[in-house]
């Protein structure tokens, strides 16, 4: 019989709602029964792309005995991660703190009915393997501690809570930040972790990190530094070539499992795909690789053919598996290209991508990568480069019109406010960057989207899905979104998006602000009491909450003159100031925006004719210029605030301020591009 789950809108839910578990959501009726029948809670947290959810989903959840005992002794609570981000935050930091190591997904908790976690792990196998232990044999020794052991189990919840609220900064009297250099040691920090061969921060499994890539691709233009600039190439090359990297569909997997970048986890999220888009961008417009290139224009037509809804929402994710095997949608047999291919093509494209060679995947599969350069096998073919490269983007394309026979992954078409927030800024800078209208306009519809389906009655709402949106917004989806409608007015500006949004960052002020000491809460004032109110400011797989949300607030403000933004900002880098000089490297985002609370954005401000204003983008789109803030108003354009309202006409006018230095007015389209190099007015 179908259980609860059959109501709810999330995906990865649904996908649990014919298991003979009596699942639950998260909710008042799932805490009260545990509460009346004094049972221990089991909360499930995972995700619907993710393998090992699947794994342990067929193995214990469809399994009737299984099922049976957790029926009898539990209350289980089936989550989303990408819903309730808040729950996830809080349960895997109490993972972390109870088995002294990180957790993942599946994360498998056990709560007392108040919610306070005292066991869990992540996956766990049917039957004791793996060094673990068997599931079924592990809720009933939970069961029994939980019966017999209450005191202990409260003694250490209280030890719990107390560690959970040292995680919260306290502000500190002045901003520590502002004593020393901490970009300066997050370089150094940056140097000791980096992978000089392949590129990438640390070992295996490897992330893409991109505020990290970013923080060096910014340092690089600040300072000039080399090193940075080569270890961001070095970097975005190696997953460019790898097999992280759809070489014939475009868009990232999640990570490598291998320090090559060559085998990924292959679910592909959207969270990942949005700021690489914009890394590949400045990556490109600073070296003019044709790789970059590539990649940027591959992944955004992937965005646009895959990810986003007719309604211009963008989706959140697509699955790892098909046909229950991980990656078998991805990865190919030498026979299975032979057979699609001509000789002349298959001999370029078996050497490029590695055909030729050993498996990679499982020890039966090839899993693309570029195994050889195309110029390099050129020339082992005795063929002209040109050729060579006809050849291979043949290939390239009836390989991919193969694979689109295959079983698709599943795809996760419930849509995200603070992952659109990501893919806006991501499509919406590339589109400018590289002369793409088309992405701007795939970023302007799911800008409207989001402002039109989710934000109601005066508030942003979290999520979308089936005609319905739910769930308070958490500070991400206020932070990314305000962060990217600012990156979409730079490419092409519109008022209804300015305010939009002063209505996110008003809001961002009002229901998320700590008043008194400073910074962000991950949850609105009047959001649902839970055992822990999380002030993120680390950067994980997607940048920091508060980070962002400084960053945006700071540049909001510089553009409009509102110091109300910019004291927010200002608050926040003093509540991190500790945090950014003990250990700078894990806070790269609210390094950019210390960057430019010392040192504001060069703000230009463009009026002229429609025709004229479109001339003077196309000789400015590409010039890398990370501390530049520039919006082009047409003349026409009315109703705008006073930091904008600048005379309009026919010939191109621009208004250059940084902080409280304004230049005259110029006219020289010359003079702007000499100007806007300067990190610095005079």
């Amino acid at each position: 019989m179908p259980n609860r789950l059959t109501q709810e809108t999330s995906p990865y839910l649904r996908q649990h709602a014919d298991n003979p578990v009596d699942w639950h959501p998260w909710g008042p009726e799932a805490l009260e029964l545990a509460r009346e029948q004094d049972k221990p809670i089991l909360l499930s947290i995972g995700y619907s792309a993710c393998h090992w959810c699947h794994v342990m989903a067929h193995e214990s959840f469809e399994d009737p005995d299984v099922a049976r005992v957790m029926n009898e002794h539990f209350v289980n609570i089936k989550v989303d991660r990408e819903e309730r981000p808040d729950l996830d935050q809080i349960y895997q930091a109490a993972h972390a703190m109870l088995a002294r190591r990180s957790g993942g997904w599946p994360l498998t908790m056990f709560l007392t009915p108040d919610q306070k976690p005292f066991f869990g792990g992540t996956y766990f196998p049917k039957e004791q393997r793996y060094g673990l232990p068997g599931f079924k044999d592990l809720l009933g020794r939970v069961a029994g501690f939980y019966r017999q052991s209450k005191g202990e189990i409260e003694e250490q919840n209280s030890a719990l809570l107390q560690a959970l609220d040292g995680t919260v900064p306290r502000a500190t009297p002045s901003r520590d930040a502002d004593r020393g250099d901490p970009a300066a040691a997050a370089l150094a920090q940056f140097k000791g972790m980096f992978d000089m061969v392949h590129g990438g921060l640390g070992s295996a499994p490897k992330f893409p990190h991109p505020a990290e890539l970013e923080f060096l691709l910014r340092h690089h233009d600040a300072t000039g530094d080399a090193n940075a600039l080569h270890m961001a190439v070095l970097t975005l090359t190696g997953m460019g070539e790898g097999g992280i990297y759809d070489q014939l569909g475009g868009g990232f997997c999640r990570y490598s499992v291998d320090e090559t970048w060559t085998i990924p986890h292959f679910e592909k999220m959207l969270y990942d795909n949005g700021p690489l888009l914009r890394l590949y961008a400045d990556a490109w417009s600073i070296t003019g690789s044709v790789l970059f290139r590539r990649v940027v224009e591959e992944t955004a037509a992937w965005v646009g053919r895959e990810m986003q809804g007719p309604e211009g929402g963008y989706y959140s994710t697509l699955d790892a598996d098909s046909e229950h095997e991980e990656g078998k949608f991805y990865v190919w047999t030498p026979e299975e290209a032979q057979a699609v291919l001509d000789a002349d093509e298959y001999a370029v494209s078996a050497a490029h991508y590695g055909l030729d060679g050993r498996p990679n995947f499982e020890g039966r599969h090839w899993h693309l990568r570029v195994a050889k350069p195309l110029e390099r096998l050129a020339a082992e073919l005795s063929l002209p480069e040109a050729r060579a490269k006809d050849l291979l983007e043949s290939a390239r394309r009836k390989l991919f019109a193969e694979r689109e026979r295959r079983v698709r992954p599943g795809r996760d078409d419930k849509i995200l406010a603070s992952w659109n927030g990501l893919m806006i800024k991501g499509m919406a800078h590339a589109g400018r960057v590289l002369g793409h209208p088309e992405w701007v306009d795939s970023a302007r519809r799911a800008a409207r989207f989001v402002r039109e389906h989710l934000y109601r009655d005066g508030r942003l709402r979290a999520v979308w899905k089936d005609g319905r949106a739910r769930l308070n917004a958490y500070l991400d989806d206020h932070a990314f979104l305000l962060d990217g409608l600012l990156e979409l007015m730079q490419a092409d500006f519109r008022l209804e998006e300015l305010d939009f949004a002063r209505r996110l960052a008003d809001d961002l002020l009002a229901r998320f602000e700590d008043p008194r000491e400073g910074g962000f809460f991950f949850t609105s004032h009047d959001h649902e009491p839970l055992i822990h109110r999380p002030k993120p400011g680390l950067d994980n797989a997607t940048p920091s909450g508060n980070g962002t949300a400084a960053f945006a607030l700071g540049r909001l403000g510089h553009l409009l003159g509102e110091c109300r933004y910019l004291d927010a900002c200002e608050r926040t880098l003093r509540l991190f100031g500790t945090s950014l000089r003990s250990h700078p490297s894990a806070y790269a985002t609210l390094l950019a925006a210390l960057e430019e609370s010392r040192r504001p954005p060069t703000v230009v401000v463009l009026r002229g004719s429609g025709q004229a204003l479109a001339e003077w983008e196309a000789q400015l789109r590409s010039q890398h210029a990370p501390h530049v803030l520039r919006v082009s108003i047409p003349a026409t354009v009315a109703g705008l605030p006073p930091a904008l309202d600048k005379p309009g006409a026919e010939a191109v006018n621009a208004w250059v301020c940084q902080g409280v230095k304004c230049l005259p007015a110029i006219s020289s389209l010359e003079e702007l591009q000499r100007v806007s190099k300067c990190r610095e007015l005079v």
